[in-house]
Parts: C-alpha cells; structure tokens; sequence
C-alpha cells in the first residue's frame, strides 16, 4: 500500500475550505468598502452641495487581486497532485473523483471571476445618488434646463414657500391708437409705455396626507394693470375694491376617501380656459382672446376627486363668474372631467351654468341704518332670469420631450330671459371658437411658441359688437437663469369689421399689430407652474 503526498492531501481536504473562507473575505471588503463610502458621502454632503461621491479606496481592488491569486494557487496544487499521481496504480480508481473535485473548484474559481468582474464594473459606474432622476413628458410648455428651484428660496416649516413674481413689457402698435390703449387685450393694454403688468406675493401651504398633515391653504396678492383687468369689475362685484388686489384665497383639505377628495373653500382663479394667470408658466407673453372673454375668477366650494392616474373629475358650486359677493341668489355650478391617457396627453372638459344678471341695484338710500359702506341695495323688480352656459374643453400633447402641441374649445350661450314673453327676450347671444398652440424647445435655455384663434363674437358678448375676430402670434422666449426670462413677441389681430382705434382723429380698421417686449422675474420655492 503506498502513501498518499502529505501535499495532495492538504490540496483535496483543505482546498475547498480555503476557497470558501476566500469568497467570504472578498465579500467582506466589498461590503466594508461600500459602508465606508456611504458614510464618507454623507459627511461630505454635509459640508458642501456640490461635491461627489468620492471615489473607491485602492485597498478594496488590489486585495481582490490577492484572493484571487491564493485561489489560483489552491487550484494549481490540487491539479498538481492530480497529475503526479495519475501514474499511480492504487490512485487510479480514486481519478474520476479527483476529477470531480478538481471541475468543481474550477467552476468555484469561475464564479469568484465572476463576482470580481462585477465588483470591478461597480468601481467605475456612478452611484445611484448621483444619477439624475429622469421625468416623464409634462404637458406644461418645456422647460430649459437650468429651470430649477433654487435652494434658498424663501422655504417655510411643513413645505410652505412664499413666492414673488415681477412682469412688465414695453410694446409698440402701429396703429397709434387714443391714449395709446390696445384693444381687446387683457394683460398688455397699453403701447409705447413701460408697463408694469403685474406685481404679485404667493403663500402657499401644500397638503401632505402621506405624511398626516390634510389640510392647507394659498393666497394670491396681485398688484399693477393685470389686477384691473382681472379683479373688481364693477359690472360683477358690488364692493370692488375690498378685494381688488386679493386675487385667490383659499383653504384646502384632503378627506380620506379613496385617492383622496380634494376640497377647497375661497376664492380662486378660474380653469376655464387652456391659459392662466401668471406669465412665466405661459407659451406666450400676450394672453388670448379667450383667456379674456372666460372667467378669471370664482367665490365658493370646489372639489377634485382622483378616481385613478388616468381619470379626475371637478366639480364647483360657486357666488357666480367674478362675483366675490354675489349680486344674486343663485349658485353657478361647473361639472368637469380630466383624462390623462398617456403620460404625454392631457384632456380637460368642462361645463359651466350659471346665472349672471343682478337682482339688485345699488343705493345710497338705506336710512341711518349701521351698514358696512356698498352693502345698500335696491330690490330690482322682475330681475332677468336667463342662463350662461359655457362648453370649454382643451387638451395638451407632449409630441416629443422638445414638441408641444395643445389646442382650446370654446362654445358659450348665453340668454336675458329664460322663457320668451311680451318684453322679455328668450333670443341667444352666442360666442364659439378655438385655439391652437404650438411650442418647439430650441436650446436648453431658449423656445419658439406660436398661437392662432378664432372667436366668432354673435351678439357681442366679448367685444360688444357682432363681429368674427382672429390672431396669430410668435413668441421667442430666452431663460437667462432660474427666475428670469424674457419673451420678444409679435401679434396681429384682424376682424371682419371696422373696429380697432387707429391715430387720434377717431378712425377704425379692421387689424391691430403689435410687437412687445416681456420680462418676467420670479422667485420662490413652489415647484411646478404657479
């Protein structure tokens, strides 16, 4: 009988032990090396913004190498031994075994490569912190990309942010109209003069039912010509001056009912309509036809319910359209639906009824009685009755992450009367159209927008004559950093009647040119369009 190598045997018994504690120490430094650096990266977050993650330690690559090398070596001697003794008589049965050990070291050793390869790839790969969070398809205008909430903005405990926006324009009209007024324009009403369009402070506290906190709240304060053209109209509001610079104010809170019902009490602006108020979240500088001719704002309850990602419903029940006090007893009313298909598609559908004739007037005759100045009011006897209804739906489609296509609906009716009688006219005054808007991001920092629309105004609910009214527009929009952009723009306006002021002398003609010239500041922590 003839003994065995005291090497063979440290080989076969020893060998798989050996490789064993090797993977576990290579699995060690890994584990070690990534706790070290995390650990690293927090501290250096902690002191400066900017910085990275720093890079892998040298110690964790070459002791790998190590391992490797010891496991190798272990390999070697076991195929060594194998081949010294396969001469041997007595060993040759005991060859397919050693076989057997040796292809499993072997495939051992492969899969050891293997981790050491995958660990390698991670040494050069960035860490998941440092990787930007990629975002679908919004259905705002696009965003350059130096657009970002700055991170000193004026941020409050809970998420609350106080916001600040400064817009104002110089623009010039060929047609040198009386006073240098623009016709039918709602922002932008006057030519060859600086103009500070608005001025405006937002308080915002967001809800987070995620984090318990269900209730929150927003007020807009607006100062400058915008505010004229959007608060206290005396044909709608009896007190306009109370609330003439407080453009919304509202409490909001979040019931605990399937997605979460969204309730609002206060007064807000207005989503008829595909554009909003604030300049910087728009496509153009000049707002629309419509933008002027549908509500700005409501006075009431609102309610949103998220049936799921794809399907929202709306629905209002308000003082009336611009009336912050009512002028009379009935409640408007809007049922809306939104659709979301895609991540890219957004589709909106409104209907709005309302009641907007007075059933009181005015009066200084209310005897010495202690009353709160305008609440003196005369009974108007047999008020007019008849109903405004408005049809509104618009919708947006993300083309490309660079492409922006939307377009608006409109169909309003409205009526003095609601049944004919002698005196008393039933007869309909009609508004209908639509808008198409296009938006093409050219550069990071810069976007072409175009508009164009038609409003056909039977009755002259809009413009106080019957007329078909159009536009077109073409706006360059330049963000030299986050919270300042300016807008250089072109707009012609035409009819198929006499109606826009040219010179002094009291003439009209059929068309309006406008070029104008929009700066807009912002600054704040809200994310998203205010």
């Amino acid at each position: 009988m003839q003994t065995v190598p005291l090497a063979q045997v440290l080989a076969f018994v020893l060998g798989p032990v050996v490789l064993s504690f090797l993977i576990w120490v290579l699995h060690h430094f890994h584990v070690d090396g990534e706790r070290f650096r995390t650990s690293q990266y927090h501290q250096n977050e902690a002191t400066t913004e900017n910085d990275h993650i720093p890079e892998r330690t040298s110690y964790s690559y070459p002791g790998r190498t190590a391992v490797v090398t010891l496991a190798i070596l272990f390999t070697s001697l076991a195929a060594s031994a194998q081949s010294n003794s396969a001469d041997d008589p007595p060993k040759a049965a005991n060859a397919v075994d050693l076989e057997k050990k040796v292809e499993d070291l072997q495939n051992e050793l492969d899969q050891l490569k293997k981790q050491l390869l995958e660990l390698h790839k991670a040494h050069t790969r960035t860490s998941p912190i440092t990787q930007e969070t990629t975002t679908s398809a919004t259905l705002e205008q696009p965003k350059p990309a130096i657009d970002t909430v700055p991170k000193s903005s004026l941020s409050l405990p809970l998420g609350a942010t106080v916001n600040v926006i400064l817009d104002g324009y110089y623009e010039y009209n060929t047609n040198h109209p009386a006073g240098r007024v623009n016709s039918l324009r709602a922002y932008d009403v006057l030519s060859n003069a600086f103009s500070l369009n608005q001025a405006g402070v937002i308080f915002e506290l967001p809800t987070a039912p995620e984090e318990g906190r269900r209730f929150g709240g927003r007020v807009d304060l607006q100062f400058g010509q915008a505010t004229a053209t959007l608060q206290g109209n005396p044909a709608n509001e009896n007190r306009p001056d109370i609330y003439r610079n407080v453009f919304q104010a509202y409490g909001r809170y979040v019931a605990p009912l399937g997605k979460g019902l969204t309730v609002d009490f206060g007064k807000w602006a207005s989503s008829l309509g595909y554009e909003a108020n604030y300049t910087k979240d728009q496509l153009n500088y000049t707002r629309s036809f419509y933008f002027y001719f549908l509500p700005f704002y409501h006075m009431g309850l609102r309610a949103n319910y998220q049936l799921n990602d794809k399907v929202a419903f709306n629905y209002w029940l308000t003082n009336g359209t611009q009336q912050t006090e009512p002028f009379n007893s009935f409640k408007d009313e809007m049922f809306g639906l939104n659709l979301t298909p895609t991540k890219a598609i957004n589709w909106t559908v409104n209907y709005y009824l309302g009641q907007e004739h007075p059933d009181v007037a005015t009066s200084s005759n209310c005897g010495t009685a202690p009353l709160q100045p305008g609440l003196c009011f005369t009974p108007i006897a047999d008020p007019q009755n008849g109903k405004t209804h408005i049809f509104d739906t618009y919708a947006s489609w993300q083309v490309t992450p660079k492409f922006l296509l939307g377009g608006e609906a409109d169909y309003v009716i409205q009526r003095q009367w609601a049944n004919a009688a002698p005196g008393k006219s039933s007869a309909p005054s009609h508004t209908d159209g639509g808008a198409v808007y296009a938006s093409y991001q050219l550069t990071p920092s810069s976007s072409l927008a175009a508009r164009t629309e038609y409003l056909s105004d039977r009755g002259g609910l809009f413009s106080g004559t019957t007329q078909a009214l159009k536009e077109v527009t073409t706006t360059y929009t330049h963000h030299f950093g986050d919270g300042f952009q300016a807008m250089l723009e072109y707009r012609r306006d035409w009819s198929n009647q006499a109606f826009f002021p040219r010179g002094t002398a009291g003439a009209h003609v059929n068309h309006q040119d406008t070029a104008t010239l929009g700066l807009v500041w912002w600054y704040g922590g809200k994310k998203g369009a205010w």
